[in-house]
């Protein structure tokens, strides 16, 4: 977003899906021949249209996303499912197709990890010397984030505020990751149960996951930025890295183009019900922005600590996580104890009016039917032999290509 948007005005999602194996269901780090395949040589981006692709970090990650910001929600859905359609008509020549949702369910990280190694593999390879990035909360990761923009500090002040708020709900509505390495986890989100301690070497880069209390430029350079290029220099012999690259908090402030990204959010099973969840999400944070719940000065007191007791609990329960806090459910104008299922359905419940009837569907079948984790284990029903986990993802690729949702 190189140009100023104000609040609301235009907005950013990117998807991202691993390639596997058709027939062995391995991880394929072939991306490197999926733009090969489309473009006729080996790039790292391709502009088709309305949706840009782009490798990432690891060869079997690619990420779809909006070509530059648009103001039209509505269509966006039909637009990732062509491209995925068309992705996988080029990968059927390779004996590959894309797989949704947060993580592989049978990859061994250690053995299956391979870096991109074409335009900006320096970075990855630093990257990889810094943390080992042959680990989940690395190599088998696929999320979907929002970008938002602001105009300026008094916009960046409200937003951030917001968001801030909402951030530890994500997971009781997006958990997508509840197995690894053919077990269950415990944890609804195992891809965040990863992601809070992946950079641990050097923690000023993804702090506590929530941002801390900061509403200006100014103290957003001072308290985040500058720490993280002070623990990062010893380790950046090159150069190389970006504060703005390098920040991994749960939401990160982009100056750079005048946005700030969502990151918590686990992939889906199709682009339906992410993009309708991403409305949801962007629905709620419109009411906190206006103030239409509580106000701004509210919001602002939030400590870093408290959110993340909560995110941390829905990590691991997810939609069936009980928020006991009753000053953070006054917020969303909520007086007792409620699971985060139940305070999905009440925020649900404030925006509705503003959300298409055909998104209105999604969201509603995705809150009674529970988070796609959820959907997972109960397909499961506690059988994690290779052929059933197997049988269950084969019916989630199914659904990205009909983009259709996964109720059993």
């Amino acid at each position: 977003m190189n140009k100023s948007y104000h609040l609301f005005e235009v907005f950013g999602i990117e998807l991202e899906y691993m390639l596997v194996n058709t027939t062995n269901f391995k991880v394929a780090p072939l991306v490197d021949q999926l733009m090969s395949l489309k473009k006729g040589k080996i790039t790292s981006d391709i502009d088709n249209g309305e949706i840009a692709w782009s490798n990432e970090l690891v060869a079997h990650v690619i990420e779809l996303k909006t070509n530059g910001p648009t103001a039209d929600l509505e269509t966006l859905a039909d637009k990732f499912h062509e491209n995925i359609i068309e992705i996988n008509k080029l990968l059927m020549a390779i004996d590959t197709q894309l797989l949704p949702t947060a993580s592989h369910p049978l990859m061994n990280p250690l053995k299956d990890t391979f870096l991109w190694k074409h335009s900006y593999s320096e970075v990855y390879e630093l990257y990889n010397k810094i943390f080992n990035c042959k680990g989940h909360g690395w190599s088998n990761v696929q999320s979907t984030h929002i970008n938002l923009p602001f105009y300026d500090d008094d916009e960046f002040e409200k937003l951030h505020a917001a968001i801030r708020i909402i951030l530890p709900l994500i997971p009781g509505l997006c958990a997508s990751s509840p197995i690894l390495e053919g077990n269950i986890t415990g944890f609804s989100d195992s891809r965040l149960e990863y992601y809070k301690t992946n950079q641990k070497e050097i923690s000023e880069i993804t702090g506590m996951v929530i941002p801390e209390a900061v509403f200006s430029k100014t103290d957003y350079y001072s308290t985040i930025f500058e720490p993280i290029k002070k623990a990062i220099k010893p380790h950046d012999t090159k150069k190389i890295l970006d504060h703005h690259f390098l920040n991994s908090r749960g939401a990160i402030a982009r100056f750079d183009r005048n946005a700030i990204e969502i990151r918590l959010m686990d992939v889906q099973e199709c682009p339906k019900a992410d993009i309708a969840i991403c409305i949801l999400i962007i629905e709620v944070l419109k009411a906190l922005v206006h103030q239409e719940l509580c106000d701004l000065k509210t919001q602002k007191e939030w400590k870093q600590h408290d959110l993340f007791e909560i995110l941390n609990d829905g990590i691991k329960y997810g939609e069936h996580s009980k928020v006991i806090n009753l000053e953070y459910l006054a917020l969303f104008r909520i007086k007792e104890k409620a699971t985060m299922q139940d305070l999905w359905k009440h925020l649900y419940a404030n925006v509705k009016t503003n959300i298409s009837s055909e998104n209105q569907n999604t969201i509603e079948l995705i809150l009674k039917n529970g988070t796609l984790s959820s959907r997972i284990l109960k397909a499961l029903d506690q059988d994690v032999s290779e052929e059933k986990i197997k049988k269950v993802y084969s019916q989630l690729s199914r659904c990205l290509e009909t983009n259709q949702l996964f109720i059993n």
